[in-house]
Parts: structure tokens; sequence; C-alpha cells
């Protein structure tokens, strides 16, 4: 086999192709919508009708003219051409040689290539490497023919009347071959054989995957004739029981319900495997009504809906602001929880517990969040639960079986992502039924929660994107691992400041608004709300407060409407006591002079600080030591603390040595019938018996804190905050507070820390010399 080639340097005009390509010896018919295409084709007509047709690399284009082409095209001669009335030019042309392009550049309003034009033929047949090659090609385009919805007999036919390699390719790639790509590929081959080579791969290549399409189409095909068959079957059941005169099913409308839903697919699965049960259980039995629970539980679900988050941070902050006064710390961590989110949108939700006394707005700050932070709001109340099934659900085996109290809340909520406040948590109990706050494990763990399953349900829930928050008085009851799995917020008492504007801002206006009363019938200036807070309430929170005010509420109502000429009352710190009687609660207050044996004690209770005076006591006897008050075994170890401590310096002081064998001490906490304990009266008890052995009287304006240990070191202790409020509202002038205290200066009543003059105090001896009247 051998071949001849003829070269031939040709200048012409270019007609870019858009998604074409021209071949040799093939006529092609298209429109030129470009202006270099028509500005090229009529220069063509103009003298000898021959172009150069070349094919763009890019349907879309964006790079330069001369980038865009092909560097392979076709030589063709126009043999008609058409104007269209849209101003464009229909060309009929014939393909003649290929040409490498050597050299475009532009030429009055069209482009010219300097093209070299090369012919490549065979002096023989090909031998039979050629035949082979021909054969092979006939095969491949009856198997490809026999994929196109009207294969052509003609095609075929003509195909196998082409003897020429060369010729053949050209013939099969222009009429067969779908993508441009592959068509300039074939163009691009100037010798026969390497051409017919490259297009039997390019078949082969395209066989395999009109074969693979087919199977997926054969595949949904069948699954679609499936659906198909079983509607019509549905539908033909559905005919049949109306012309019984019976309802249609109801396995057919959970058929529907499921179908309609979009539910994930392992859901759907079990569902519908369910609904299969359903259609096959003889009506009215006990199976039936089960089935019929479980599938509507499920379909309630929200398996995929969720609400979008709020990502202001600023918006967040004043609906936060505007629905609760204080609790900095709470609104700051949501906050900032708000801010990450909007940076990382993938952020796991987290699990915040709120602890503190009752009536501080654990619970109320739980839907406040929930309306910040643009989410369903859910509360789970789980006092007195005992029963793992609770939280977990029953098994469907059981009669009257049901999922738990968190798929309930989810159903709920309608929402995959609420916020779902778990109110208190400390009030959970255990018993043979097993222990809910372990079932309670999984939920509150960002890392497992993802594939939450309620024993009813048995399906995989995603509680990833809810927020928890967890309230509790106390975390004594609470198990370890579940703390470890929360972020503990603590929630201290409220200020005297804080209730005062709490009540200006909340609770008066809630309870005039509840009782029909507006600003002109009632007004409590801010000294009659000061009168409340220190004779008529004490607590932690505001609930007492809130109801005292409904009391004036009630009142005045009742006086408006009865009394003749009375139109609005004004209650103020003088008249307080006509609506509420006389003051319930004396004031702590500090001693009118100097006293020996008597120190004022600071204390943190459960609704706040309290002055707690020690007084001690020396008698005459052989060394005992009483001490009453109810005070706890902490307390009691700290008074043989200061007995101790008090031998150890007795030399410094002035005091018998053996007064611990002679005198019998006596330690009293007034109050008696309230519980008292903790470590941070060590000190107080140690400056009274020093008082009291010495005769040295102690200075009533200060008043003191501290745990005190047998090398007279002070300690730190809690609840400084309260305690120092209540050292502000009795008079003090002076605190002795530990050293390591005074970091907790920043958090203390604005108007306390101005007001008291704080000492810090590393020894006992501090607090002696300071304390003592020389």
């Amino acid at each position: 086999m051998s071949i001849i080639e003829k070269v031939e340097n040709l200048t012409l005009p270019i007609v870019a192709l858009r998604g074409i390509v021209a071949f040799p010896a093939v006529t092609i018919n298209f429109e030129c919508t470009e202006d270099e295409a028509v500005a090229a084709a009529n220069a063509a007509l103009g003298t000898d009708s021959y172009v150069l047709f070349l094919s763009k690399k890019n349907i879309g284009e964006t790079e330069s003219f001369e980038e865009s082409l092909f560097d392979v095209g076709t030589v063709a001669k126009i043999k008609q051409s058409v104007k269209t009335p849209e101003g464009n030019v229909r060309l009929i042309a014939e393909g003649l040689c290929r040409a490498e392009v050597s050299e475009i550049r532009p030429f009055a309003d069209y482009y010219v290539a300097e093209s070299i034009c090369r012919k490549i033929s065979l002096t023989d047949s090909g031998g039979l490497r050629a035949e082979a090659m021909i054969e092979q090609a006939n095969k491949l385009l009856e198997v490809l023919t026999s994929f196109l919805p009207a294969p052509s007999d003609e095609l075929k036919l003509r195909a196998k009347t082409i003897t020429n390699p060369g010729l053949l390719a050209d013939f099969i790639a222009s009429n067969v071959l779908v993508k441009y790509e592959d068509k300039q590929e074939i163009l691009s081959k100037f010798e026969p054989m390497k051409r017919l080579m490259a297009l039997l791969k390019i078949m082969e290549k395209e066989i395999d995957l009109l074969e693979c399409e087919k199977d997926i189409h054969r595949s949904v095909r069948a699954r679609l004739n499936q659906n198909q068959r079983e509607y019509y079957l549905r539908e033909e059941m559905k005919v049949i029981q109306e012309e019984l005169g019976g309802d249609v099913s109801d396995s057919d409308e959970y058929y529907d319900r499921i179908m309609a839903a979009k539910l994930p697919e392992e859901v759907e699965a079990k569902l519908l495997k369910e609904n299969s049960r359903l259609a096959k259980t003889p009506f009215g039995s006990a199976e039936a009504g089960l089935i019929h629970t479980y599938l509507d539980t499920c379909l309630e679900l929200p398996w995929t809906k969720k609400t979008k988050d709020r990502v202001s941070v600023s918006a967040a902050e004043k609906i936060l602001d505007a629905d609760h006064d204080g609790l900095e710390k709470v609104k700051e961590r949501i906050l900032e929880f708000l801010a990450v989110k909007q940076l990382n949108p993938d952020l796991k939700n987290q699990i915040i517990c709120l602890v503190g006394p009752p009536g501080v707005g654990k619970t109320s700050v739980g839907a406040s969040i929930a309306r910040a932070m643009n989410r369903k709001y859910v509360r789970v109340s789980l006092g007195g639960v005992r029963d793992e099934a609770d939280i977990r659900g029953h098994r469907k085996t059981y009669i009257g079986a049901m999922p738990g109290r968190i798929m309930n809340a989810m159903a709920q909520a309608k929402v995959k992502n609420p916020l779902i406040l778990l109110d208190e948590i400390d009030k959970l109990t255990s018993d043979a039924h097993g222990d809910p706050a372990s079932a309670l494990l999984e939920v509150l763990d960002s890392e497992q929660n993802c594939t939450f399953r309620d024993h009813f349900i048995e399906l995989p829930f995603d509680l990833s994107e809810c927020v928890f928050i967890a309230t509790a008085n106390t975390l004594d009851t609470v198990p370890r691992p579940l703390i470890d799995r929360m972020e503990i917020i603590e929630l201290k008492t409220y200020t005297k400041t804080e209730k005062t504007q709490i009540a200006k801002n909340h609770l008066i206006p809630k309870q005039l608004k509840r009782h029909g009363l507006t600003k002109k019938m009632l007004s409590i200036n801010e000294k009659a709300i000061h009168e409340m807070i220190d004779f008529y309430t004490r607590e932690a929170g505001v609930r007492n407060l809130e109801r005292t005010i409904a009391t004036l509420c009630r009142k005045a109502a009742k006086k408006i409407l009865c009394d003749d000429g009375i139109e609005s009352i004004k209650i103020t710190d003088k008249n307080i006591s006509e609506f509420l009687g006389a003051r319930k609660l004396l004031p702590d207050a500090i001693s009118s002079e100097d006293e020996i044996g008597t120190v004022n004690g600071l204390a943190y209770t459960e609704v706040g600080g309290d002055m707690l005076k020690i007084e001690a006591s020396i008698l005459d006897g052989s060394g005992k030591i009483e001490l009453t008050g109810s005070l706890g075994d902490v307390m009691k170890e700290s008074a043989q603390i200061a007995v101790s401590y008090v031998r150890s310096i007795a030399s410094e002081y002035s005091i018998e040595k053996d007064f611990y064998k002679t005198k019998d001490i006596h330690i009293h906490c007034p109050e008696g019938a309230v519980p008292k304990d903790g470590p941070s009266a060590g000190v107080t008890m140690t400056t009274a018996l020093v008082s009291a052995l010495t005769g040295i009287p102690v200075k009533r304006d200060v008043a003191m804190t501290g745990e005190i240990t047998l090398r007279g070191n002070v300690l730190a202790i809690g609840g400084l905050k309260e305690k120092t409020m209540a050292a502000y509202s009795a008079g003090v002038k002076t605190v002795f507070i530990p050293e390591a205290n005074m970091k907790d200066l920043p958090d203390i009543d604005p108007a306390a820390r101005e007001a008291l003059n704080f000492v810090p105090c590393k020894k006992i001896s501090d607090i002696l010399d300071g304390a003592l009247r020389k």
C-alpha cells in the first residue's frame, strides 16, 4: 500500500462554522448569521466561489477570532447562495479537500487564511487491512444506527458502496457522529487509513455510551411501569370499593401521604412496608390500630422542614434586651453563638444549662432566645419524670405505646430545628423502670444525637440542628455525665437595681394590661417599688414582686370603681401600706453601738444575700463549747477551727493560755429556726471569739466573710455579689473579703461597689487589726 500527496498553497476567505464540521466530498447546507461570515461568503461569490470552512473550538466563544478556530478545515466551492429576509445568507457548498491553516489575518470586513491544501490518496485499494477495516466500519455503523429512533436504510446502503477508506470515514463521520469535537478529530487526519482507524475507535466508544444509556433508560422505564401498574391497580380497587358502597381504604390514603411527603429513603421504605402490612391486616383489629398510630406519628414528624435562622446579631440583641433586663451572661452567650453561626453555617448547635434559684427568668428567657434566633419554641417539662420511656418512648409491642417527649416536641414544633427547653432537669428521678437522665445522654450529645432513635419510631431522627436549653435550680441532683454534656451558665439572684428595672419595664405594664388599667389610672413611683422589694418580698427572682404588684392593681381597680370621684391613684412609699398593710419583713440593720463579741457576718441563701450576726459569749466553766442557731456540720467545724486558732494566738492578744480549760464558750447565730451551714463564717467566728476573750468591741459598721484555716489564712468564698448587696442594704461601710475574691468585684452591683469600702485580706490578722476597736 502506498499513498500520493498533492500540496497546494491557497489564500481563501474564512467562513467560521459554529457546532458544524464540513468534510470533503460532502455537501453542506447552512445559514451564515455572523457579519464576518456573510462578508466572506459575498467576497468568495464575487471571485471564484472558493472559501475555507473552519469550525470554532467553543460554541460560546470568548477568545479572539484567530484563537477560536481549529487549525484544520475544508476548502469548499459555493454552489448556491440565498439571502434570507433577516439579512443572513444561506449557503449550499461542496467540500473539496482538507487544508491546514498557517496564518489568519483580517482583510476588509472579513478574515482570510493562508492555508496548505493537502490531497492524500491511496495508489491501490489498501489491501486486506483496508478491506477488514471497511468491513468493521460497516458493522459498527449497523449497530450504531440501531440506536437511532428512525434508522435510514439508504445511509447503510450508500456506505456499503464506498470502497475508499478515507472517503468512507468522511461519509460516516459527517452523517452519524453527534459531537462536533469527534467530527473535527476525523477531519484532522489527512492519511485515509489513520482516519478510518480513528473513526472506528470513536464509533466503539459511542456504542458503549449508547448501550449504557439504553440500560439506564430500560431500568427507569421498568420502575415507571411498576409504579404505573401499582397506580392502575389502586385506582381499580378504589372504583370497586366505591361500587360496593364502601369508603376508600386507609392504606391508599397513607400511600398517597407517604409519597407526597418526600421523606428520606430509609424512612419512606419503612413506612411503605408498614402500609403494606396495614393493607393485609383485618379492619378493626388491634394490630391495625397500632399501625394507624405509628404511621400518623411518623408522618407528623418534620423529617426535612426547618426554619431559617436570624443572622443579624444586632437585631437579636435588641429582642433579648427588650424581653429581659439583666441576664447579661446568657444574652452574650447566645449572641456569640449567632455570630459564629453566621461565619460557619455548619456549626453544630449548642446545649446550654441555665442554673439558678426560682423566679430569675430561666424559663422565660428560653422563649425570648427562640424569638431572637427566629426559631420555633417548644417546652418539655421534666419535673417528676421517672421512666426512661418518657424520654425514648415505648416499644410498639405494648398496648397504648407512644413516642417519647422528645419526639412529641418535634411533632409539636413541626420543624427539625426548633429551640427545645428542657425545664427542671434537676427534678428527674429514677425507679425500677429505668433512669430518664441516662436516656437524655444521647439527646444532649452533639456527636450522637444526629441519629437519635425513639423506641416507638424505630427510625434515626436528626436532632443535631436543635438548640437545647435546660434549666435547673441546682446541679446537686444532676448526674455528672449529663453535666459534662452541657455548658453551664449560672444565673444569680437579682440585685435591687435589677428588680427595680424589671418592675418598671415589664411587671407593672404587664399587670396593668391584665387588670384593665392604664398608666393614667394607676401609677407606682420608684420609691414604692423599693418599698415592695425591701419590706414586702424577699426572693432571688421577681415572682413574689409580681404578685405584690398584682395585689396593688386589684385594690386600685376596686377603689376606682367603688369610690366616687376617684379616677386615678398614685402609689408612693408613703401610702403603699394602705394597700398592702404593714411591712412584712424587718430590714437588716447594723447595731447602734459597738459591741463586744458580736460581729456582722455575711451569708448567701436561696433568696439572696443576708446579714448573719454571730455572737460569742465567754462564761466560767470547764472548757465546754456550745454551738446554737441550727448550724450545719461544716459551720460547726469552722467554730472548732476558730477556737484552735485563737488558742495559737492567745499570747498576741493577752488572752489567758488555758481559757479553753477554765472557760465555757458559747457561739450563737440568731434566727435559730433557719438552718445555716457553710465555711464562709470562719473569720466572723474568730473575730467574735477574740473580741469576747479580750473585751475589745467590734466596729459596728464593718462586715466580713471568708473561710479560715488553722494557720490563719483566709480562703475564697462564693456569692460575693449577693453578700455585698446585703451589707450595703444594712448600712455597712467596710467589708473584709478574701484577697482571692478581688477578681469578683466587677460583678458586684455598681451602687454597692461605690458605697462600700472593700478590704482584701490574706490573713485573719488583717481583719482583727481593722475590725476591733482599739
